[in-house]
């Protein structure tokens, strides 16, 4: 026969009401305690029904993930990474990860409120923040848990990981200047999103420090995708004094501006640059390698999950915005003349 709590309790010499507030986490419980019962629990094979905490916590014990509407694909390299480290962190604090994806702003509200209105999580994780946000609105307004990857400029405080790329690419342009590249384009995304609004500041500033010109016909939006950045970098290389190096406000967009610049002639790492932005796994494996601002992804991930985590059961955070400097990880994609 399988053990009970009640043997749990007994076999300490504790009520079963201090077994079960232990085993479920709550804070009213001695650490030395809590850790005696767990271990004791899992000696004896005691495993807790998980509806029967979730009834008595009320609480589903998962957390959702909506692919923004503004993204096209699960298989993107970073929503890879991104919900592997949202799903390892949520596992390990026996949390589960509901995922699910929305073609259309509408959809995706839907999809909230469904979530909201029948309790099938507990919070949710935002990321591909826009500048004025109308998830972080409205979650804020029905005061339901979330965390996001990034700030919107809405005004309104919740835990985030903030991305903060200027050192970065300051280093980026000083190596490609150096490398003899000068005429620099960038490719953003949607121009509503603070991906974008920030990495075109960021840009623009690290232009000016290394005193190099900034001109407007060498900015364009895509949709954060390689087909995007291959469609948005034909146009910049048919024109009549081309750039020689194109910066991507992801690795998923440079990826396409490789394929792009393949098809028109150019040798990659010579008389032509790409640089993206995330390091993802996959950029190592590009031809060239892909140079790129790198951020850890599923660090981050998992960061996130561990503010969201501690929201719901109501842990104080010393900080509710963590910052990260991405790494300029320099690769062949770059290599100049």
């Amino acid at each position: 026969m399988n053990p009970t709590i009640r043997d749990v309790a007994k076999h300490l010499n504790l009520s079963i009401t201090t077994v079960s507030r232990a085993l479920d986490g709550y804070d009213d419980v001695a650490d030395s305690t809590r850790a005696l019962v767990i271990e004791t629990a899992q000696k004896m094979g005691y495993s807790p029904n998980r509806a029967a905490r979730q009834l008595r916590r009320q609480k589903t014990e998962t957390i959702g993930f909506i692919l923004p509407a503004s993204a096209k694909r699960f298989d993107e390299p970073f929503f890879t990474e991104f919900i592997s480290g949202l799903g390892e962190a949520l596992s390990e604090q026996n949390f589960d990860l509901l995922v699910a994806n929305a073609k259309t702003v509408e959809m995706e509200l839907a999809l909230y409120q469904r979530w909201l209105q029948s309790n099938k999580v507990d919070g949710v994780v935002l990321n591909r923040i826009q500048q004025k946000d109308w998830r972080v609105q409205y979650l804020t307004s029905v005061k339901f848990p979330f965390t996001a990857l990034g700030r919107s400029q809405d005004g309104m405080d919740y835990p985030c990981v903030r991305v903060d790329g200027a050192q970065g690419y300051v280093e980026l342009i000083q190596h490609l200047y150096e490398g003899g590249f000068s005429r620099m384009a960038f490719i953003g995304g949607h121009k509503n999103l603070i991906n974008h609004i920030d990495q075109l500041k960021w840009f623009k500033a690290a232009l000016k420090t290394c005193e190099l010109p900034f001109r407007d016909d060498f900015v364009l939006s895509a949709d954060m995708t390689s087909a995007g950045g291959y469609e948005t970098a034909k146009q910049l290389l048919v024109l009549p004094d081309m750039p020689d190096a194109i910066l991507c406000v992801n690795d998923e967009t440079a990826f396409g501006v490789l394929h792009a610049a393949h098809e028109h002639g150019l040798t990659v790492g010579q008389d032509f640059a790409v640089a993206g932005f995330d390091g993802v796994q996959d950029s190592r494996h590009t031809e060239p390698p892909l140079t790129t601002l790198d951020i850890p992804v599923p660090d981050i991930a998992h960061q996130l999950a561990q503010m969201l985590l501690a929201k719901i059961n109501g842990v104080h955070l010393e900080t509710e915005e963590a910052i990260i400097h991405p790494k300029l990880l320099i690769r062949a994609s770059t290599c100049g003349q």
